[in-house]
């Protein structure tokens, strides 16, 4: 692209954003001089001018829903540079419901989703997309350091807890992703299976931390959509072992192990699975009731 052709996106992207937001508390310019510098370098071209070299700045401030808080409110400081889209903008998301630790990963993952997805494209859009897709990972009081966070964590009584994820991701088909998946719950102890394809499914069971762990690794992977769809939280009752003890937590797991699981694949591309079969091994294993969180009805 021409310098010509990035004011062109830059000037283009600003209008959408005002024409999506209208109101100031929405979106708000904060340097109006480099915008009118931007917008005159594109509609006054002039070939015997310098270069433009503004960076037009403005905040665009968004409502998130999140399952723990009832929403989060985000604003995004961004920059243009003037070979933007060329080069990433510089975006800065602050959130007062966000410690400094969860708000530091929160912009590094979003740095890294934007590097590998948008290069070379306007992206403040996608940006603010997977803001409201993934802000609820971050705002997780299992990541507080209150005493209420941690009582969470151990049971409230000091118990020890047992836990059993199940994450639902839009699809599952890298080979790198699926080895992580398979070695980390490997390495942490955990149980379960994965089911590749379109939808992916992975559930891990174990002590609370390692599951923790995991959750942790997977999420800051590229996905389109991965969440948690449901958890499971027990108590080690007293005189059961502690959560890192396997004889204390054997009557807990459901799986014996962890395993890539593939039902009968099919399609065009083979990434669909039999969902009869799917529901056949979740009721062998006494979760048959998790596929309609799923799935939104009755497995039979």
């Amino acid at each position: 692209m021409s310098q010509l052709e990035w004011a062109e996106s830059q000037l283009a992207e600003i209008e959408l954003l005002s024409s999506m937001y209208p109101t100031e508390s929405e979106f708000e310019i904060t340097d109006q001089v480099a915008l009118a510098e931007l917008r005159e370098s594109v509609e006054s071209p002039c070939s015997d001018a310098p270069p433009h070299h503004s960076r037009p700045q403005f905040l665009l401030r968004q409502r998130v829903d999140t399952s723990c808080h009832g929403g989060v409110d985000l604003t995004l400081s961004c920059t243009f540079p003037f070979d933007y889209p060329n080069v990433l903008p510089e975006i800065n998301v602050r959130c007062t419901d966000l410690n400094r630790a969860q708000q530091t990963r929160l912009q590094a993952d979003l740095t890294v989703y934007l590097r590998e997805n948008c290069r070379g494209e306007v992206c403040v859009l996608t940006a603010v997309e997977w803001l409201k897709d993934n802000a609820q990972h971050y705002v997780d009081p299992t990541s507080s350091s209150s005493d209420s966070s941690a009582a969470a964590v151990t049971g409230g009584g000091g118990a020890e807890v047992f836990s059993r994820l199940w994450i639902y991701s839009h699809h599952i088909y890298n080979k790198n992703k699926r080895k992580n998946i398979l070695e980390w719950s490997k390495e942490l102890g955990l149980s379960g299976f994965s089911m590749p394809g379109k939808p992916g499914i992975v559930c891990v069971e174990g002590p609370h931390g390692a599951c923790e762990e995991f959750w942790s690794r997977l999420k800051v992977l590229t996905w389109k959509k991965i969440m948690i769809r449901h958890r499971e939280d027990m108590t080690l009752e007293e005189g059961r072992g502690q959560a890192d003890d396997e004889g204390g937590v054997a009557s807990l797991r459901k799986f014996s192990g962890f395993e890539e699981a593939s039902f009968d694949p099919h399609g065009n591309r083979g990434n669909h699975m039999d969902l009869g079969l799917l529901y056949q091994f979740l009721s062998e294993r006494g979760c048959c009731e998790v596929f309609q969180m799923y799935f939104g009805v009755e497995g039979r």
